[in-house]
């Protein structure tokens, strides 16, 4: 009995091995193949996609949950909609705004905010913000925005849910953004 057991154990790690070196192998042979296609033009597959993003999301919540927003005013809104306007209208549109014709051939297709930031938490897009994703496009504006910037824009943002496209053009008029653009 004591023999079947180890036999038994003995297949299972010889199994769980070989599934191991031939998952490398495919693997392996897929990058250096070339096999994935990387084109802008087709979309990742389904699989690739679910893993792609839900691993985007949960980085995005476990790094951003220490991060305390401030109290947002209305003249942080107002600034982060000038900001919004000049630096993520392109790819992100706004309220009665489509996105530039160019964002229309990006993949991942930037989201249209005020259709999305509803899944967001005011932390999450102030850290998605300032650092960017990777292999998606999107900038990390840390580097050339300070935090009352990026805190702006993301008070901002946290509004576009409902406004309507006149209060959105509202935020156009006036002074230009804080000349960082």
């Amino acid at each position: 009995m004591k023999s079947n057991k180890k036999h038994l154990s003995s297949g299972i790690a010889i199994g769980v091995v070989g599934t191991l070196i031939a998952s490398a192998v495919v693997g392996i042979t897929i990058v250096y193949t070339g096999a994935y296609n990387v084109a802008a033009t087709e979309d990742h597959q389904p699989l690739v996609r679910w893993a792609l993003e839900t691993s985007m999301k949960t980085s995005v919540a476990g790094r951003a949950s220490s991060i305390s927003p401030p109290e947002f005013s209305e003249q942080m809104i107002s600034s982060g909609g000038r900001e919004y306007q000049a630096m993520c209208q392109h790819c992100h549109g706004g309220p009665g705004v489509e996105k530039s014709e160019w964002a229309r051939g990006m993949l991942p297709q930037p989201p249209h905010l005020p259709d999305v930031v509803t899944e967001w938490q005011a932390r999450e897009v102030f850290w998605l913000v300032k650092h960017g994703v990777r292999m998606s496009a999107m900038p990390a504006f840390g580097p050339t925005h300070d935090d009352e910037h990026i805190w702006a824009l993301t008070a901002f943002v946290m509004q576009l849910p409902g406004m309507t496209a006149q209060r959105y053009a509202e935020f156009g008029q006036g002074n230009s953004a804080a000349g960082h653009h």
